[in-house]
């Protein structure tokens, strides 16, 4: 039994026939006929009776009648409690970004959102190979991810909102000879000590993309993900890396140099499941969210 057919079994019992309730709930009658004989498949007694020309409910079709005044009042209150927690403003929203990302979105998220009635923020930080993105939006309301231009799109079943498409330069200690330098190129970094990012990572495919255009592999020495950590290991001299030019931190040993030639861009991306923004909340935070991607933005070619 469904709620539809105790909806019409109950209307029997108050409007007397199948006609009147037919044109309460304007369907026609053998609709009306037809919930009825689902309904009397799932139990064990009849429902209903011949009483003339009319069909009038039995003892237990009554008594499920009167059950289903309950249940349709109960399905009003969850109904009425799904519509309040879908319209809260100050609701909860969990989203988490990789580390780089957090570093710049959240505290521009946190400055926005601290005035009573805005959403409550859960931050979480991930820091996965591309693929595990999506099935992150399983445990958080939003993702903030990361993807190479040429890398495979995100999954269909996943809706993406962009955020920024991210310039990568290459990240040299302060003093280094190519710093003199307005950009590089392939040949240009090819045979310098390389710091790159875990297989499977963001950034690790442009890395090889370097390498064809060089026509040679390029030597891999330190193995680091954190952005912040790659900095301090530029700085001190441990090698090159690529940095995104508006996300990184500014650290006053690295300087960074565009590298042209080769499609060095990294999109930027929230993703969550298409059910996710029928919230006020996480519509909320997904506008300070692009938002803040504009400052972002801004802020690095100003």
């Amino acid at each position: 039994m469904d709620e539809r057919q105790l909806r019409v079994l109950r209307e029997l019992g108050e409007l007397g026939s199948v006609t009147a309730v037919a044109e309460a709930l304007r369907v026609t009658p053998s609709a009306i006929s037809q919930q009825l004989r689902l309904l009397q498949r799932s139990v064990p007694v009849p429902l209903t009776e011949r009483a003339g020309r009319r069909l009038v409910l039995t003892a237990a079709g009554q008594a499920l009648a009167d059950a289903a005044i309950g249940v349709e009042t109960a399905l009003a209150r969850a109904r009425h409690a799904v519509g309040e927690y879908v319209g809260e403003p100050a609701g909860t929203v969990s989203l988490a970004a990789f580390h780089s990302g957090a570093a710049a979105f959240y505290p521009l998220l946190l400055r926005r959102l601290r005035d009573p009635g805005s959403p409550r923020l859960a931050l979480y930080d991930e820091d996965v190979a591309q693929a595990d993105f999506p099935p992150l939006t399983r445990r958080y309301d939003l993702v903030v991810a990361h993807r190479l231009d040429h890398a495979p799109p995100w999954p269909r079943t996943t809706a993406v909102t962009p955020l920024l498409r991210e310039p990568l330069d290459i990240a040299l200690p302060v003093g280094h000879p190519l710093a003199a330098r307005s950009a590089l190129t392939a040949q240009d970094v090819a045979d310098e000590p390389w710091i790159s990012v875990h297989d499977g990572f963001p950034l690790l495919a442009t890395v090889d993309a370097v390498s064809a255009a060089a026509g040679r592999r390029v030597g891999i020495v330190h193995r680091v993900n954190e952005i912040t950590v790659v900095a301090e290991v530029v700085a001190a001299g441990g090698g090159i890396a690529l940095m995104p030019r508006w996300t990184s931190r500014p650290h006053p040993g690295v300087v960074l140099r565009p590298l042209s030639g080769i499609q060095a861009h990294r999109h930027v991306d929230v993703l969550h499941r298409p059910e996710s923004t029928a919230r006020r909340a996480v519509r909320t935070v997904l506008g300070e969210l692009l938002t803040a991607a504009r400052t972002i933005r801004s802020e690095g070619t100003g």
